[in-house]
């Protein structure tokens, strides 16, 4: 018997892929979000042969405003998922100076308005059944700024900031808000970006299973909205707390964003 419908995007692949795994193991029925028609496909297949559970397709690029706005229509025209995972996202390497315009806005609309627009059209009918959890996936560089990730750094700190007003707006409703911020996690965010992440220690790396784990385990028992996974990356998120913000301009201009988590 299903849970209900747990909506993913950007889930074709790493930390979305991972959701839907651990999602349908639990019982979900899925609708899954990506660009990529024939991993969608895969995807589906797969799910539906190891675990038996119903999974909808739905192709689409949330860095367009008028897909966005599709999903969210869709989203709203049915019954309220049980839980919406914001995952889609990217990241790029390069001042403002070097970029693309064009790139950093769709950066800006798909980690920003994407979540944005999905999570209103979703919130309404949860409300109304007094229960659901809305998961933005954001990331530990939300919390500092970065020379060479200006977009990446700001729309992950609005997220971040996005899910604790949601979260203060929806105490006593029964619904959650969770701001899942990983470390550097594998998966192929940085092959994509074509970024070199060879001088990283292995024990700055995390698994998606573990970072997914973590997330779904902390909505089990209500944990906090801002869920950081791994006691390492715990810590460091308190000391960047603690840390004047011009000493963190100051260390991370002079690493000029070799990387990005």
């Amino acid at each position: 018997m299903s849970r209900g419908l747990a909506v993913v995007t950007g889930a074709s692949a790493g930390i979305g892929r991972e959701f839907c795994e651990q999602l349908a193991e639990r019982g979900y029925d899925l609708l899954v979000v990506a660009r990529d028609a024939e991993r969608l496909a895969a995807l589906k297949q797969d799910l539906e042969g190891r675990r038996g559970v119903g999974v909808e397709l739905f192709r689409a690029d949330l860095s367009e405003e008028s897909e966005m706005v599709r999903l969210a229509e869709r989203l709203g025209a049915g019954e309220a998922p049980a839980l919406l995972v914001n995952n889609a996202g990217f990241g790029t390497r390069g001042t403002l100076l070097e970029l693309a315009p064009d790139r950093q806005a769709a950066m800006v609309r798909l980690h920003a308005l994407a979540p944005m627009h999905l999570t209103m059209a979703v919130l309404p009918g949860m409300v109304r059944r007094g229960a659901g959890a809305v998961v933005n996936v954001s990331s530990v560089a939300g919390f500092i700024y970065s020379a060479g990730n200006a977009n990446y750094c700001a729309t992950k700190a609005y997220l971040n900031t996005f899910t604790e007003c949601m979260a203060a707006e929806l105490r006593g409703t029964g619904v959650q808000a969770q701001a899942l911020c990983p470390g550097f996690t594998h998966t192929e965010f940085h092959q994509r970006m074509r970024v070199s992440t060879g001088g990283l220690p292995a024990v700055a790396w995390m698994s998606a299973r573990s970072v997914v784990r973590a997330s779904l385990e902390s909505l089990d028992r209500r944990g906090p909205v801002v869920c950081v996974p791994g006691l390492g990356y715990k810590l460091l998120v308190r000391l960047i707390r603690l840390t004047p913000r011009p000493v963190l301009g100051w260390v991370t201009a002079l690493r000029r964003a070799r990387y990005v988590t």
